[in-house]
């Protein structure tokens, strides 16, 4: 069966040094550049957080503490950094990752007025990326999730994969949370959904 491999926001401001510094976040590279670089994925998909300067989950444009959550257009909302913002360094891929085998880029977070974690939707579930679609029209039926940060993007990925009838795997070596305490919950939510967990 045809698979793809989804590697979600492996970006300069999820890493070392960047606005919301994912900790370990280049560790996971080396692993992720082993699998693209195996060739056994039909699809390389890359997801890139890409806020415009102005969107409503930045702390600073809400006069909010970065780590508040708010009611943000009827959803829970984490205050966050700045980060990715379209144009700068830190929406860029990270340099030490492999784009030579990218087959499709899924660019998220573009409207202002909602976050979107997952790269299917959006964090209301209402704008869909037309990942799913490209996906089914390639006649992939399986895919394998690495990236950042586990415990949000990574994992609202793995959960919509799933509502869109995708088989789900998620390899914990290309992965890193931001709450590293809250990594075995997640994991057992996953687990328990039907995603595949592979150590």
């Amino acid at each position: 069966m045809k698979k793809a491999l989804i590697v979600v926001d492996i970006q300069n401001d999820f890493c070392k040094g960047g606005s919301l510094e994912v900790t370990g976040a280049e560790s996971i590279i080396p692993f992720v550049n082993k699998l693209i670089k195996e060739g056994k994925y039909d699809e390389v998909i890359f997801t890139q957080d890409f806020h415009p300067k102005e969107h409503r989950s930045f702390a600073v444009n809400n006069r909010q503490q970065v780590g508040e959550i708010i009611e943000l257009n009827g959803i829970q909302q984490v205050m966050w950094p700045e980060h990715c913002v379209q144009g700068t360094r830190g929406a860029e891929f990270h340099p030490d990752l492999e784009q030579r085998f990218t087959t499709f880029i899924i660019k998220k977070g573009t409207n202002p007025e909602v976050d979107s974690y997952s790269a299917f939707y959006d964090n209301k579930g209402l704008i869909n990326t037309g990942l799913a679609d490209y996906l089914k029209a390639k006649n992939i039926r399986n895919v394998e999730i690495v990236g950042l940060a586990l415990d949000y993007c990574v994992k609202y990925t793995c959960l919509d994969a799933l509502k869109e009838q995708f088989n789900v795997k998620l390899h914990l070596k290309g992965t890193q949370a931001i709450d590293q305490s809250n990594v075995q919950n997640i994991v057992n939510e996953l687990s328990s959904k039907g995603v595949i967990v592979e150590p």
